[in-house]
């Protein structure tokens, strides 16, 4: 059965690099929300006169942040309805809020949670100073409003609860600490497979 896996968590949880390792060993069509709307939102961003690496300010949320989710599931949708794996990357708080959204765009294509593996992979890390650290240490401009306006920014970290239908079985809170690991891996392996 196809499968549809979400790798969502809160910058700097390193919820790209599990999705790479996962990828890596098993395949699948990789549909990153940030570098599929990043050329679409540096454009945005500099016709608007602001700056093109800002991909949190109020002004980003407004005119690119649907935008963004609307390309990374269209890509995965697409996938699917051709009989593939799709493994989507973003934090999806928004999304994960609203009860029937998944369903309604699993209808786009004609399907549903009855002929589509969802599994969802909520990374996080376990204390504010584990983030900060590894937004430093990754030294990425499309962080620095996240360090500059950190009071405003350290409400995204927060855990939240998944409203989506899915049994407790099609979701794991995968603690993504310390370093990437063969163990880290098995652990995701066994929970996508199950």
């Amino acid at each position: 059965m196809r499968k549809l896996l979400f790798f969502i968590g809160p910058a700097g949880a390193g919820k790209t690099t599990l999705a790479k390792a996962w990828v890596q060993q098993h395949g699948g069509a990789f549909l990153d929300m940030d570098t599929l709307l990043r050329p679409a939102a540096e454009v945005i961003m500099t016709l608007a006169g602001r700056d093109p690496a800002d991909r949190d300010s109020p002004f980003y949320k407004q005119h690119c942040r649907d935008l963004g989710y609307r390309i990374t599931m269209d890509a995965a949708l697409q996938q699917l309805s051709l009989g593939l794996d799709a493994i989507v990357i973003g934090p999806f708080t928004k999304e994960t809020e609203d009860a029937e959204w998944l369903n309604r765009e699993l209808a786009r294509i004609g399907a549903s949670l009855h002929d589509t593996r969802v599994k969802l992979i909520s990374v996080y890390l376990p204390s504010e100073a584990d983030y900060r650290h590894r937004i430093e240490t990754r030294a990425s401009s499309l962080d620095m409003w996240k360090l500059e306006h950190w009071e405003q920014f350290r409400h995204s970290l927060a855990r939240r609860t998944i409203a989506w239908q899915l049994d407790a079985s099609s979701m794991l809170a995968f603690d993504n600490s310390g370093l990437f690991t063969a163990a880290k891996l098995i652990e995701l392996e066994q929970f996508i497979h199950n």
